[in-house]
């Protein structure tokens, strides 16, 4: 029997979010890794090569796949798209040379970009746009959420166990939550898939304001990957905690980073915009990472705070750009629209990794991250707080 229809929008938030989480326990699972890596005589460097692998492949497929939703609808993209994730997911824990397993993870990352962008389109359709700051909020906890299930499951898995087993618990989630999509998802009637008709312009067409969104993004998520790869090997290298204790504090972190998403959401709801709140978001990310920054060098043991703040405040904002890409694109582009946005935020993921690791070696994690700080301080100064604005204020004018 069909859930009420009052009742299905917060079914479909429960299914995108969850889909997501397991997901992003996966994709984003390997920094945790790392330690195990560098035991076995990986570089760091290379380690972080490693863990960023999954984002190649996000970065190859993203808008793919959010074109594939636009065309054939959320729920066949999400369960199709997460299946596959969890297969390769299986391969990469059969893998037992590092190329084999980099290979396999960056075909995880490109059947879970299906995730990323599916489940997004799927809420945007189901939610009002009052609502679709907390809802956006709530599905953008996946991400946060998944990397605490990584930080407390992956860690003490490797130890005890060995990798391959490690990644075999995530993998099976994957599947596991693939049969719920395949039984309980659809697709928000709103945006049903477009057979025949004329499809609307591309937004991109007309205004630099949808690439400006794409482009703060992306500088943002630097410090969030910065912190996220190189948290749990700074605790472990630099501070000589045990790996899985350092996997507990970062989980617990990741909640907080996945709490922040909501109350972002729910503030930018209040205010009637997400771009002014994101910009406010930035300008504390790059405090933050300043701050870790000058502890990191002094040697301070408030590294740890100043890194939990880092790591909180960098994944705030995350949601709100998300949601300011699906507004500005229109229903019929948001499927791309998010795959572009995501495309552009896991290139500067990819790229963090291997730069961060490099600076950290050759002159140290205080330096490595004081260049992270610029990142969100440009990021906040190219965010279009404008545009959004005048294109609000025509949408009230035509409704109002």
């Amino acid at each position: 029997m069909d859930a009420p229809v009052t009742a299905r929008p917060l079914v479909m938030l429960t299914l995108g979010t969850l889909a997501l989480t397991v997901a992003c326990s996966l994709l984003y699972g390997m920094p945790f890794l790392v330690p195990t890596f560098r035991a076995q005589g990986v570089s760091l460097s290379g380690a972080g090569a490693l863990a960023a692998a999954p984002s190649l492949g996000l970065v190859a497929t993203l808008i793919l796949w959010g074109g594939f939703a636009d065309r054939y609808g959320e729920r066949l993209a999400m369960w199709l798209g997460l299946g596959l994730t969890g297969l390769a997911g299986l391969v990469a824990a059969a893998s037992h040379t590092l190329p084999a397993r980099a290979a396999a993870l960056a075909l995880v990352g490109a059947a879970g970009a299906s995730v990323n962008s599916a489940s997004g389109r799927l809420i945007m359709g189901w939610f009002p746009q009052e609502r679709r700051g907390v809802a956006m909020g709530v599905r953008q906890m996946g991400q946060p959420l998944g990397v605490a299930v990584a930080a407390l499951v992956l860690p003490p898995l490797a130890h005890r166990y060995g990798v391959s087993v490690a990644l075999i618990a995530p993998s099976v989630l994957c599947l596991l939550v693939t049969l719920a999509l395949l039984l309980f998802a659809v697709d928000p009637p709103r945006h049903a898939p477009v057979q025949t008709g004329v499809r609307p312009a591309s937004p991109y067409r007309d205004s630099a304001a949808l690439w400006r969104v794409h482009a703060a993004s992306a500088l943002l998520v630097v410090p969030q990957f910065a912190t996220a790869t190189f948290a749990a090997e700074y605790l472990v290298a630099q501070r000589h905690w045990d790996p899985a204790g350092a996997g507990r504090i970062l989980a617990a972190v990741a909640v907080l980073g996945a709490t922040g998403r909501l109350v972002a959401g729910r503030w930018s709801d209040r205010v009637g915009n997400r771009l002014g709140p994101m910009r406010q978001i930035a300008v504390v990310s790059m405090c933050c990472m300043l701050a870790v920054a000058a502890t990191a060098w002094a040697g301070s043991v408030l590294v740890i705070l100043a890194l939990a703040a880092a790591s909180i405040v960098s994944v705030t904002d995350n949601g709100l750009g998300f949601t300011a890409t699906a507004e500005f694109a229109g229903p019929f582009w948001a499927g791309r629209a998010l795959g572009t946005q995501n495309t552009a935020q896991n290139l500067a993921a990819f790229g963090t990794g291997p730069l961060v690791g490099a600076l950290a070696a050759a002159h140290g994690y205080g330096l490595a991250f004081a260049i992270c700080a610029v990142f969100p301080l440009v990021g906040a100064a190219i965010t279009p707080v404008t545009a959004e604005r005048r294109r609000l204020g025509l949408l009230r004018a035509r409704t109002g």
